[in-house]
C-alpha cells in the first residue's frame, strides 16, 4: 500500500491539474474554489484512511477523538470506507452529525446560562432553504471530496495490482488471485508432511537389513 506521505504528494501534486481542468469546464471561479478546496480537504483531512490511526487522523489535532467510533465501526479499506461515493458520504454524514450535536449541546449550554429560547422550527426551515438555494456549489463541494477520495482509491488500488501483477502476472489483474497461491502452501505442506512419515520407513529397513 502506498504510505501516508505518498498519498500526500498525490493530493498536492494533483491539485493544480484538478484545479485547471474544474476552470476549463465549468468556467466559474466560485465552482473551481469549491472542487479544489473539497479535493484538497479530502485528501489531507477526510482522507478514506480515517478508518486508521493515520496522518489524517492526527492531523485533527484535538479534535480526533471523533473519528474513534467511526474507526470501530469501519474495517480498513472495506465499502463503506473505501469505496465510490459510498465512502465519502458516509463521512460527510458522519462529520455533520458531529457539527450537529456540537451546536445543540453550544445552545443548550447557551439557553442554561439565560440565553433566549431558540426557534427551532424556524432554524430547521432556513437551513433548508439554504441548502437548496446553494445547491449548486454543494454539489461542486462534494464532487470535490469525491475526486480526493478517488485519487485515494485509485493508489491503493494501483499499487496492490502492480504487486499482485509482480507475483503473479496478467492473472495479478483479477480479484480472487490470493487463492491459488494458499493451494500451493497447503500442497507444500502436505508433501512436506508425506516425505517426513516415509523417512523413519526407510531408516527401519536399512536396520533390519543391517
Amino acid at each position: 500500500m502506498p504510505s501516508g506521505q505518498t498519498h500526500d504528494r498525490i493530493t498536492l501534486w494533483s491539485l493544480p491539474v484538478v484545479t485547471a481542468l474544474t476552470l476549463a469546464v465549468t468556467r466559474n471561479s466560485d465552482l473551481t474554489l469549491l472542487v479544489a478546496g473539497g479535493f484538497f480537504f479530502s485528501g489531507l483531512m477526510l482522507s478514506p484512511d480515517l478508518d486508521l490511526r493515520s496522518r489524517p487522523f492526527k492531523r485533527w489535532g484535538y479534535l480526533r477523538w471523533i473519528w474513534i467510533p467511526y474507526q470501530r465501526m469501519m474495517r480498513h479499506r472495506s465499502v463503506f470506507s473505501h469505496g465510490m461515493l459510498v465512502g465519502t458520504t458516509l463521512r460527510v454524514l458522519y462529520l455533520l452529525s458531529w457539527v450537529i450535536l456540537l451546536t445543540l449541546f453550544i445552545v443548550a449550554v447557551a439557553h442554561l446560562f439565560g440565553g433566549e429560547p431558540v426557534p427551532w422550527q424556524e432554524f430547521a426551515l432556513s437551513v433548508v432553504r439554504s441548502l437548496f438555494s446553494y445547491r449548486v456549489k454543494l454539489i461542486a463541494l462534494f464532487i470535490g471530496l469525491e475526486l480526493g477520495a478517488s485519487s485515494h482509491y485509485l493508489a491503493d488500488w494501483s499499487s496492490s495490482a502492480y504487486k499482485r501483477w509482480q507475483k503473479m502476472g496478467a492473472k495479478g489483474w483479477f480479484s480472487g488471485v490470493g487463492k491459488p497461491q494458499k493451494s500451493k502452501r497447503k500442497s507444500t505442506r502436505q508433501s512436506s508432511g508425506r516425505s517426513r512419515k516415509k523417512q523413519p520407513q526407510k531408516s527401519r529397513g536399512n536396520r533390519r537389513k543391517s
